[in-house]
């Protein structure tokens, strides 16, 4: 059982990282959050903790690896696809906020925050605060490693800096670039990586 990963990240998506570890390169599946911590991590070394499992398809065992930042991030997704109906893959769908957020929820009974994960409805919600509460409070103090990563500033300004190249490849000028990005940023969303800056650019001018 893989415990542990360690190498260098060669790409980094939403929902996969591709490890490099003496030559082998390893798909680990992420939820959003890890994958907010990582995308400007490209080319460094990181670990990940595993979450081994194997999907089984058409009578095969197919092993997926779930990657997180911490063993306690691990072992709460351990503890929340032990609730009838939720396992590994709509664990992860739910992870799009921070696991200390979503254990406080569970602690607090707290059904409007809980049905707000992707993927769980009020019924759903309704058999994870049964399931679970008073007995993930530890998880809560889990600090938020998005926080406590490279400052967000120079991490903006990566985000502007590779908008504006592909506003150029689509023959946008720099001065309706920096406007259009300029709107965005003034707006107060949590733009986290270039493709939500672009989205949010479509939406605010259609």
């Amino acid at each position: 059982m893989i415990y542990k990963l360690k190498g260098k990240l060669i790409r980094c998506e939403e929902n996969t990282v591709i490890l490099e570890i003496g030559g082998i390169f390893y798909k680990i599946n992420i939820p959003k959050t890890v994958y907010s911590f990582l995308n400007n991590k490209r080319s460094e070394t990181i670990e990940l903790i595993i979450y081994h499992y194997f999907n089984i398809d058409k009578n095969r065992g197919i092993p997926v690896l779930v990657g997180f930042l911490e063993e306690l991030e691990r072992d709460f997704f351990e503890k929340f696809i032990s609730v009838s109906g939720i396992g590994p893959k709509a664990a992860l769908r739910a992870f799009d906020k921070p696991v200390s957020h979503i254990a406080k929820a569970i602690e607090e009974g707290n059904m409007n925050f809980l049905v707000s994960l992707a993927g769980v409805g009020k019924q759903k919600a309704k058999q994870i605060i049964a399931h679970l509460q008073g007995k993930v409070g530890r998880f809560a103090l889990i600090k938020d490693k998005e926080k406590e990563g490279k400052p967000k500033e120079p991490i903006k300004n990566l985000i502007i800096e590779e908008s504006m190249k592909i506003l150029k490849r689509l023959q946008y000028n720099t001065r309706e670039s920096e406007d259009m990005i300029k709107k965005v940023l003034t707006s107060n969303l949590q733009i986290n990586t270039v493709e939500d800056l672009l989205n949010e650019i479509y939406r605010q001018k259609n």
